[in-house]
């Protein structure tokens, strides 16, 4: 039996069952990273004696009648920007090549508890800061179905290694599209939560007012056990919502999306659009009537407004977090990493401050145009054919920024909209490569998507599909 074709449920479920152990599931894990990594370079390291350790625990606590917990046994890689004490977190630079934090991250915590077994490091943009893949201090990022093609970015090895089957699943963070464009490109399910739903505590940062932690992983109901996992109320992190998490797991468990009306997104997710990504997300449309939902014509208009804040927002949070390194190790960041972070000393406080004003207005004005209109939208992840290494590897050349836009168009604006979007295959390929929608709802809508998803996942069956590797 091929240990890694099961998906993170049904990994869960073997192990609780007796049908396998998790130093099976762990080792078959390992195995394949060893075979397929150098291929790939998702993983930054791998921890693999700390994993097996991890996983024998599980077994023992299941063998001695010992009660488990909903992910027990299952090993899961993070984006190498998740802090556990004394274990290195590179965060993709050469910066922090070296770095073991002396703090464990909140989400880190509570996979552990939910049974988690920890496989390793997964590569990333350095700190956390491009949408393609590419790293000059750890090596570009491979696309499991095409290795000439980019990963997006920045969660690269979250989404490599999870398309790869290198992995159950893995976390990656979104601050204005990295855990959904991994997903998009590499085939896999990304959920960015509402703003502040998930602790970002011991999570190296980029913009605290638009960062996100969330999973990727191969399947609607893999994706809503990892985010029960990790979601709620943290003291340790007093950003992170005081509200309620709702059963997500049950939603995906139920899935149904009679009556539900989708929002098509029209206007701004279509400009520029190519027409084999267009025509991938009418597949998609297909498959959401297919499952019972009724689609409606919503006009976003434009997302100029939007945009331009979240730049000044990310622009002066991002200097502020790496105003020191700047200054005494420049020389240590990649080109175009320090092109994008510089420019947010030029920001005034005004420009800043206003940005961060307007945000409740416009969030509120949003959801009211959108969702008074339909009860979930649909967008494009990605609105372009999957482009090469090759093609995006401009580094901090003239027109690097349209390159970056480009590929980020449909995922930025949640960012400072704060609201939920959950990245989903398309049934149909694009030239090749994985086409991608994404499921939007309002504030803590989490459960919404994962019911309406898991009836659309139903429909397409593209989990089923893995890359030939």
């Amino acid at each position: 039996m091929n240990l890694t074709a099961l998906t993170l449920s049904e990994a869960a479920d073997g192990v609780r069952d007796g049908n396998h152990s998790s130093v099976d599931l762990t080792q078959a894990a390992l195995d394949r990273i060893e075979t397929i990594n150098p291929k790939l370079n998702a993983f930054i390291h791998v921890e693999a004696e700390y994993a097996l350790k991890a996983a024998a625990q599980v077994d023992a606590d299941r063998a001695a009648g010992r009660p488990l917990g909903p992910l027990s046994g299952v090993p899961l890689a993070h984006k190498d920007m998740y802090y556990r004490t004394g274990m290195l977190a590179t965060c993709g630079s050469k910066i922090r090549n070296d770095f073991r934090p002396n703090v464990t991250a909140t989400a880190m915590e509570r996979l552990d508890s939910a049974g988690a077994v920890y496989l390793g490091g997964l590569n990333m943009a350095e700190f956390a800061f491009g949408p393609t893949g590419h790293n000059e201090h750890h090596g570009d990022c491979r696309n499991p179905w095409d290795t000439s093609r980019i990963t997006g970015g920045s969660s690269s090895g979250s989404g490599s290694a999870v398309g790869g089957r290198l992995t159950y699943g893995a976390l990656g963070s979104d601050t204005g599209g990295s855990i959904r464009l991994p997903a998009a490109f590499c085939g896999v399910v990304g959920m960015k939560p509402t703003q502040t739903r998930v602790s970002r505590y011991g999570v190296m940062g980029l913009s605290f007012s638009l960062d996100n932690v969330g999973p990727l992983t191969r399947t609607v109901l893999d994706n809503a056990m990892m985010l029960a996992a990790i979601a709620g109320h943290d003291p340790a992190d007093p950003t992170s919502a005081a509200i309620a998490v709702d059963d997500y797991v049950a939603a995906a468990k139920a899935p149904s999306a009679k009556g539900v009306r989708i929002g098509v997104a029209r206007g701004y997710y279509e400009e520029g659009a190519d027409a084999v990504a267009l025509s991938a997300r009418d597949s998609a449309l297909a498959a959401m009537i297919a499952a019972g939902a009724e689609l409606v014509e919503v006009d976003i208009g434009s997302m100029a407004e939007i945009n331009a804040l979240s730049a000044v927002t990310m622009g002066p949070e991002a200097a502020t977090i790496h105003a020191h390194w700047l200054r005494e190790q420049r020389e240590n960041y990649g080109a175009q990493m320090r092109a994008r972070a510089e420019p947010g000393f030029q920001y005034s406080g005004v420009d800043y401050l206003s940005a961060l004003h307007l945000r409740p207005r416009l969030v509120s004005e949003f959801c009211d145009r959108v969702f008074s209109a339909c009860d979930i939208l649909l967008a494009p992840t990605i609105n372009v054919a999957t482009p090469t290494l090759d093609e995006t590897d401009v580094g901090a050349s003239q027109g690097f920024e349209a390159v970056i836009a480009k590929l980020s168009a449909c995922t930025r604006p949640l960012n400072y909209l704060t609201l939920p979007g959950l990245a989903l295959p398309t049934p149909d390929m694009v030239v090749g490569m994985p086409g991608s929608i994404q499921l939007i709802g309002r504030p803590f809508a989490e459960a919404a998507l994962y019911q309406v998803a898991a009836a659309y996942e139903a429909e397409t069956a593209f989990h089923k599909r893995s890359p030939e590797l």
